[in-house]
């Protein structure tokens, strides 16, 4: 498992091998000292074009627990801003020994162009509107923690919000339904895709008439910054149709849990506070995403790849 690209190239199994690998990651993160040598040697890159807090620290934390060597990439200090091309960028920091590539770019297809330049494992922490896969195994390992299930099959989770500008969406739907799951989009009809009626998904435009059947509440953030004119009449509108309040948490059926991708536009799709709902799952997301990640990297760069006989002789 060189590259960690999309959800599609990981495929079931795939997808199965990181979520039981990131329960041992996990137990390694439970320690007083939560490091182990299992990637001594190796140089993780961060190579993030568009802003991120979450994904960036959690990579970054993730090599660093598994011991591996950081280089962090900044746009507005680099020769990018000299005329450098991505290529020639790509190219020197692989003549200077790294292992792998993290990165996040505004433009879909990226990491599958960057992989030719370059001989590193590259992993996918968002491209465009494209695809987030480690985002997506974040979510199956957040959900079958809470429901204490080794697959999602019978779960019903909806996804809310802005479809169209989604690269979780896309990556989530792949993961939760490869799992078994039932999914359901919940948007207004500007804030979906003509693709999606392609997907193995039930379409919705209404949020009230959804929630007393899920299991799971996704809630997507409104991505103003990629949308054109039009799209939503009027910002308090949407939050009116499709945002979470405390009278629709109310509404949820016990034991159904409500999660975030982060950042939360606070006022528009979340009108309550994560942190003082027992259903909301959003801090476990946070924290279970270095997890995941060490196992990303871990399965894509160690000896012995997505075996777990490696890190169980560096863990003990």
């Amino acid at each position: 498992m060189k590259h960690v690209r999309s959800i599609g190239e990981l495929g079931l199994d795939g997808v199965r091998r990181l979520l039981d690998l990131s329960t041992h990651m996990a137990e390694i993160n439970s320690r007083p000292v939560p490091k182990v040598p299992a990637l001594r040697g190796r140089t993780v890159v961060s190579l993030f074009l568009e802003d991120s807090t979450r994904t960036r620290l959690s990579f970054e934390t993730a090599a660093k627990r598994l011991s591996a060597e950081t280089m962090t990439f900044s746009v507005s200090t680099s020769s990018v801003n000299k005329g450098e091309s991505l290529r020639d960028t790509i190219e020197t920091i692989t003549d200077m020994g790294v292992d792998a590539f993290v990165v996040r770019h505004k433009s879909s297809g990226i990491p599958w162009q960057i992989a030719k330049w370059t001989s590193a494992s590259i992993i996918n922490a968002g491209d465009g509107a494209h695809q987030h896969p480690t985002q997506a195994l974040v979510d199956c390992y957040t959900i079958r923690e809470a429901f204490g299930c080794a697959d999602l099959e019978g779960r019903t989770i909806a996804i809310v919000g802005d479809i169209r500008h989604s690269r979780v969406a896309r990556s989530n739907v792949e993961a939760f339904t490869m799992l078994g799951a039932r999914v359901i989009l919940v948007a207004p009809s500007t804030l979906l895709l003509d693709e999606v009626e392609h997907w193995p998904v039930e379409i919705r435009t209404e949020l009230d008439t959804t929630l007393g059947e899920v299991d799971v509440l996704y809630m997507l953030r409104l991505q103003s910054e990629r949308m054109s004119q039009g799209l939503i009449p009027h910002l308090g509108e949407y939050a009116t149709r499709f945002g979470l309040n405390a009278q629709r948490v109310a509404r949820l059926r016990n034991g159904a849990r409500i999660m975030h991708p982060g950042p939360m536009n606070r006022g528009v799709e979340m009108h309550v506070d994560p942190s003082e709902l027992e259903q909301s799952l959003i801090h476990r997301q946070v924290a279970n995403g270095v997890s995941v990640r060490m196992a990303v990297l871990f399965s894509a760069l160690s000896a012995g790849g997505e075996s777990t006989s490696v890190l169980k002789e560096v863990a003990s």
